[in-house]
Formats: structure tokens, sequence, C-alpha cells
């Protein structure tokens, strides 16, 4: 690792953990695993989260985008990978001949797989829409669709490899829609039986719905925030451990007497002398300006407080009469005393959103076994 004076803020990330935490799933189900590492692998750095999950075991990955899964090839990643929201119109044949498994959601998604598809068959897995009303097939156009991929398979277009969906009320363990979901997914899989495919993958079940969920498990899992260590069930602890610390160093420090207005707009004025702070993370970097005079950092282990807004750049800490002094470290969020759940409740959203906001100017620095 760097010397510690030797960055203003970063994300610390533990591949370590994400391995820990792969592992900590894959022992709650007899599926494979496919950790999704979309969006920079939740923030986190995609190849290297992919790596970290490669080390644990996962039988494949998950991603957004093509360019996400060709990054992943470029670095050198050969696994599994998928890549299940597709434009029409893209370049599709450096992917298809990378082997890179694509998500057809529509028989004119699937034919301009089978007509891009030249020095090999397109790796597809079907999705069907079983009640989210996102992407996928819907069931009254499911049996044309699928005798349309069985066509193209014994035409040597398209090699159907999975079969998919997605959970909408997952994180609500007992809310009857799964139930109904799990049960239109199984007409759907009879429907691809009936067809004569035989794909390898059928996988419905989310972080959420792995681990409160059993029945919907099939051969494979997607797990997303569990990997990076955050519960997806609010209250419930499932030991697994948060791989990303957001940390900054003071750059100035200074007494304030009482009376004395904060940031823009004076939203907080000090009720009495303090010491306060600047740590150079604002809304820029993810950290949400709703969360002003609202969110605490740590600092030498204690909860201390944001005062004022916070800015593009910096915020504001109120350190009252604690030493403190320029190039001290303060967390923003971590594995302990301040957690991506905290500012998640502060912000009134999710720790998936938080996580995957932390900007690109914060350098992310790994640790770990496979760093």
């Amino acid at each position: 690792m760097k010397p510690l004076r030797d960055f203003q803020a970063e994300a610390l990330v533990d591949l370590d953990a994400i391995s820990a935490n792969v592992s900590n799933l894959a022992a709650r189900t007899d599926a494979g695993i496919m950790p999704a590492v979309k969006a920079d692998g939740y923030g986190h750095g995609l190849v290297p989260v992919a790596r970290a999950c490669l080390a644990a075991d996962a039988a494949a990955l998950g991603v957004a985008t093509v360019a996400e899964a060709m990054t992943l090839r470029v670095n050198g990643v050969n696994a599994p990978v998928l890549a299940w929201l597709i434009a029409p119109g893209l370049d599709l044949a450096p992917a298809i001949d990378a082997e890179v498994d694509l998500a057809a959601s529509s028989r004119e998604q699937l034919t301009e797989f089978a007509a891009t598809a030249a020095t090999r068959p397109a790796r597809v897995h079907l999705e069907a829409d079983t009640g989210m009303g996102r992407g996928g097939v819907p069931e009254p156009q499911w049996g044309a669709f699928v005798e349309q991929a069985a066509k193209a398979q014994a035409n040597g277009k398209v090699e159907i490899v999975g079969v998919w969906s997605h959970l909408a009320c997952a994180d609500e363990p007992g809310h009857p829609n799964n139930t109904a979901q799990r049960e239109a997914f199984d007409r759907f899989l009879a429907a691809v039986a009936a067809a004569g495919l035989s794909p390898r993958w059928r996988h419905l079940a989310n972080s959420a719905a792995m681990l409160t969920e059993p029945g919907t498990h099939f051969d494979l899992v997607r797990p997303g925030i569990a990997v990076y260590g955050y519960s997806p069930i609010p209250g419930r602890d499932y030991g697994l451990r948060p791989a990303m610390t957001l940390r900054a160093r003071l750059t100035q420090v200074k007494r304030l007497p009482a009376g004395h207005g904060i940031s823009y707009g004076r939203t907080h004025v000090t009720d009495r002398e303090t010491t306060v702070a600047i740590a150079p993370l604002g809304y820029a970097d993810g950290i949400p300006r709703s969360t002003s005079n609202l969110a605490e950092v740590s600092l030498a282990g204690e909860r201390v407080p944001i005062r004022g807004r916070v800015c593009m750049d910096q915020v504001v800490i109120d350190c009252g009469d604690r030493p403190v002094a320029p190039g001290d470290v303060v967390e923003f969020f971590g594995a302990e005393t301040v957690t991506a759940d905290d500012w998640a409740a502060w912000h009134d959203t999710i720790s998936y959103e938080i996580l995957t906001s932390v900007g690109a100017r914060v350098d992310r620095r790994y640790v770990g076994a496979v760093a």
C-alpha cells in the first residue's frame, strides 16, 4: 500500500472482502454464482472486482453493456460473461467472436444477433418477462420467440446457453409476487424444453432471492449488492464484509466562534466556539448534496457531523474540541463506524446508489491477495 500521505481522497477496496463475500454466497446454494460486476463493479473497479470474484470460483460474470464485457476480455478475463442491456445497431461482431454471452429480449434482437454471427454462433440467453414489466419477452409472445430461437440454433447462427428473468420484489421476502414470478418462470422454461432447447443455465435470483428464496436458485444466481458486502434485506445480517472504504485527508483546520455561518446559504450557524475541518470530497465525488446538515463521517473512530451544505468538491466537518490537524484522515463510509447504509438513510435511497456514485476522480486503491 502507498504511504498514508500519498493521497488526498480515495476509495480503498478490499478485494479479499469481495472474494470472501462470493464464497459466503456460494456456500448457501448448489447453483453457480454469477456476480454482477456492472457499473464498474458497483463503483469498486470492474476488472479487479471480476478477478476477485473468479478467485472465489464464480462460474460467470454479469454486466449491463457489451462495452463492459469487452473491457473484461481485453484485460484477459476469459470466464463466461453475460451482457444483458443491448441497444440495436451496435457492432456486436467483436463480442460474438470473443464469446461474450448476449441477452435477447425481443424477436428483433434475436434476429440481429443471428444476422451478425459469422465466424461462430452467438451465445444467447433468452430473457423472459415473468412479471417485472421491464426487459424481456412477455408470456403471450414467448412461444413464438422460443420457436424462432430454436430455428436459429438449428441453423447454426446462435447457441441458446441460458434462459433468465428478474424478480421485482425479492427484497420483500414472502411477497406474493415472488411466488407468482417463480411459477411463471417455470411455464417459460417448459416452453423452452418443448421447443427442444436445453440451455446450460436457468437463472432468476438476485442477491435478495438467493439469500431468502432457495426455490429461485435453478442453475445460476446473480448476486449484486451482496458481493460488495451489503445486505439486500434491511435489518438482516448475512455475515458480509463491506469492501469499500471512502476516505479523505483534511486540507484545513480552524476555530470558529459561536454564531458563525458555514458553507453556502449559511444553513448552519455554530452554537458555540468549535473546530471545523475541510474534507476534500463533495457532490462531484458522489457525496449527495441532500445530506447537508444530516450526514456524519468517522474521525479517529468517532462520528462527527457534516455542517452546512455539501459543496461540489468539499464538505465542512464540525470537530468540536477534538484534537485534529491538516492531513488527518476521515472516513466517509467503510465497514465499521459509518457505512454506505447510513448514507443511504440520509439520502433516502439504497446502498447501491451510494457505492456506484463514488466519482471517477476518486482514486481506487486495492488491497488483498488478488490486488
